[in-house]
């Protein structure tokens, strides 16, 4: 998949792009499966809400052969190997929860500020690419963005400790009001299936899930390769120092492996 010139544009203007009907519904449906195997488990990898609940699971790539596919599809690294004109890494890969009724907040903050901070990353030539497992609704805890925010480059923020079970590197109240009077506010919303990226300053947050209605979102941070973390205090399943370059699979390898999985389940 290549992006228009079109789609390039409102990216590095807007600093996102949301690109619906990404995958089909075999290959989110199996992915769904495989999520709610990865919550059960005990493994140190998937981190709960306070109430118990799975927040998010980490390095999933590295121990499920359907997330590890998804993390090598095409559809996912040739676009943004477009806009950072080289090969891609995988710095960490997430798949975050927001289960219904019991899903917390993520506070307002921008990616790059953590993987500087805590990673040593040089330079924001990382992002985000999200695929929607579910359907994100306005009333599910959507991802917020402030369109243009990444242009303000890397902007204060406090190491909030205590609000969830997920320490988070946050911006004051100030500063988001100042960053939204000038680029507003938006929440893609779309069916499973949907893929959102965009740029690691842009600044983000999503409000709690108090509805019937999971809200589940893989996140896939890519890195140039050029731009490998050179100082990383987090454990490596959360900021991997593998910085092979992807190869992708073939396009079809996750509806293969679907059909597959399908056929030994009957």
């Amino acid at each position: 998949m290549q992006l228009t010139p079109q789609q390039l544009g409102q990216f590095h203007d807007e600093g996102w792009l949301f690109l619906p009907g990404c995958f089909a519904e075999a290959e989110v449906a199996l992915l769904r499966d495989e999520a709610e195997g990865i919550y059960k488990t005990n493994r140190q990898e998937v981190w709960r809400e306070k109430t118990g609940a799975p927040r998010t699971a980490f390095a999933a790539h590295t121990y499920n052969e359907a997330f590890r596919l998804l993390g090598s599809h095409p559809r996912l690294i040739r676009p943004v190997e477009q806009v950072f004109g080289e090969q891609l890494y995988m710095h960490q890969y997430k798949i975050n929860a927001k289960a219904a009724f019991e899903g917390d907040v993520w506070q307002w903050h921008q990616d790059y500020g953590t993987w500087a901070r805590d990673d040593g990353m040089a330079e924001p030539r990382a992002m985000n690419i999200a695929v929607f497992m579910d359907e994100v609704m306005p009333i599910n805890g959507p991802l917020m963005l402030v369109p243009k925010s990444h242009k303000h480059g890397v902007l204060s923020a406090g190491h909030d400790l205590e609000t969830t079970s997920y320490p988070l590197w946050t911006l004051d109240n100030d500063t988001v009001t100042r960053l939204v009077d000038e680029g507003g506010i938006v929440a893609p919303t779309g069916k499973p299936g949907s893929v959102l990226m965009f740029h690691g300053n842009l600044v983000h947050a999503s409000a709690p899930n108090i509805t019937p209605y999971p809200r589940r979102i893989v996140y896939l941070t890519l890195c140039a390769v050029s731009n490998y973390i050179r100082k990383p205090t987090r454990p490596e399943w959360i900021a991997h120092r593998d910085f092979r370059p992807i190869e992708p699979v073939a396009d079809s390898a996750l509806m293969d492996y679907a059909a597959a999985h399908k056929l030994a389940a009957e």
